[in-house]
């Protein structure tokens, strides 16, 4: 029992060390060897016709500061298109974009509500422009964030390019604020690091961007901003990420609003992963299928190397060195458990970043579920009207 107990606690806390460290460590030590140059913003007349595409349900109160915003945007005016497609919105969100007399705002609404993915795959037949950028109601973009996403396409092995994410927390109150500002910055440089050496496997949901051409309908339970990229690169095109295209989103209010939304994302990436088995075959897709297994499938399997880890040391607990093990893993997961009750992170904003990580693993942990029970997440509502 005791080698068997050792042997599995091993194994698990290996698994957690190459996923958070020894992944990362690795592509950051391959990316010193590639020198990539970063593509020059350009002329206007360099410039390609883009096409923004919002998804909106529901987002009255959003959608016209974003159109607003969107128009705003350095970007030549007659390269520039705003394409709204309603998923049947209930309330003022069609009347509100309808209003804006600018030829290039053009409204798409949909008869019945059938969700993000299939919203994209209706607006991107009557988009015009040589580029579509996805985008949300709610997300901010970077006056230059357009220029930065478009000057990539001056590569003709690029398919594919996304912006990063940039989260903020206005108030300080959000209890996973600290620790989702910090996980997306430590997986921008991941993706930074991926596209130096070749390409990245999934882009930022918020601000990715496709040439109009290969974009690949997509079934609506589908996760479009991971499998989109997934088919570029299986046509034979790069995806690029471009951290100076920057999108600030605000983070969501609460660890139930954040469980929630991982808990649709995670779900339907999985499915969306398992939609494209033959990136997943390394002896066909050798660097894209080691990404997919070390950044994907491997993160989804924490939750399992976790528990195993905390049931692996209990046995063990005899031991000192293991008791320790024990020790820690409590005092980890009880901080995690006063946050989600006590607003301590108010004191000091660390102890918010244990709740966040315990939030993101449990809902991987009830995703991997959602999916043995043939759970589809299609439609879906704002994190922030939830929160």
């Amino acid at each position: 029992m005791f080698n068997f107990a050792e042997f599995l606690t091993y194994v698990s806390a290996a698994s957690l060390f190459y996923v958070y460290i020894g992944y990362p460590t690795l592509i950051a030590a391959l990316a010193t060897f590639v020198r990539r140059r970063r593509p020059a913003p350009g002329s206007d007349d360099d410039l390609p016709t883009v096409s923004v595409l919002i998804a909106a349900y529901n987002e009255e109160k959003s959608i016209g500061r974003k159109i607003q915003q969107t128009l705003a945007l350095s970007y030549p005016a007659e390269k520039l298109e705003i394409v709204v497609v309603s998923d049947a919105s209930t309330d003022g969100t069609d009347s509100i974009v309808s209003a804006f007399r600018d030829p290039r705002v053009r409204l798409l609404r949909m008869s019945q509500r059938r969700g993000k993915t299939h919203a994209q795959n209706q607006g991107i037949k009557i988009c015009r422009g040589e580029i579509v950028a996805f985008s949300d109601a709610t997300t901010v973009y970077h006056p230059q964030a357009l220029r930065f996403l478009a000057c990539n396409y001056q590569n003709a092995s690029v398919g594919a390019a996304s912006g990063r994410y940039q989260y903020f927390d206005p108030s300080g109150d959000s209890p996973t604020g600290l620790g989702t500002i910090a996980f997306w910055n430590y997986e921008n440089q991941i993706k930074t690091l991926q596209s130096r050496i070749k390409t990245i496997t999934g882009c930022c949901g918020c601000i990715y961007s496709v040439r109009r051409n290969l974009y690949t309908e997509l079934p609506d339970d589908i996760i479009s901003d991971l499998v989109q990229p997934l088919w570029i690169i299986q046509k034979g095109y790069r995806v690029a990420f471009e951290d100076r295209a920057l999108a600030y989103e605000e983070t969501t209010k609460s660890a139930n609003a954040e469980f929630a939304m991982r808990v649709r994302i995670i779900t339907r990436g999985i499915r969306g992963l398992l939609s494209v088995p033959n990136l997943l075959k390394p002896w066909k897709h050798g660097w894209v299928s080691f990404q997919l297994f070390s950044h994907k499938v491997l993160r989804w399997m924490v939750p399992f190397f976790l528990i195993i880890l905390l049931a692996g040391s209990a046995l063990l607990v005899r031991h000192p060195g293991f008791r320790y093990l024990v020790y820690l893993q409590g005092l980890f997961y009880l901080s995690a458990l006063v946050s989600g009750w006590v607003p301590i992170h108010r004191r000091w904003r660390p102890l918010g970043v244990p709740l966040y990580f315990c939030t993101l693993n449990a809902a991987a942990l009830f995703s991997v579920i959602e999916v043995l029970r043939g759970k589809k997440y299609i439609v879906w509502e704002t994190a922030r009207s939830r929160g």
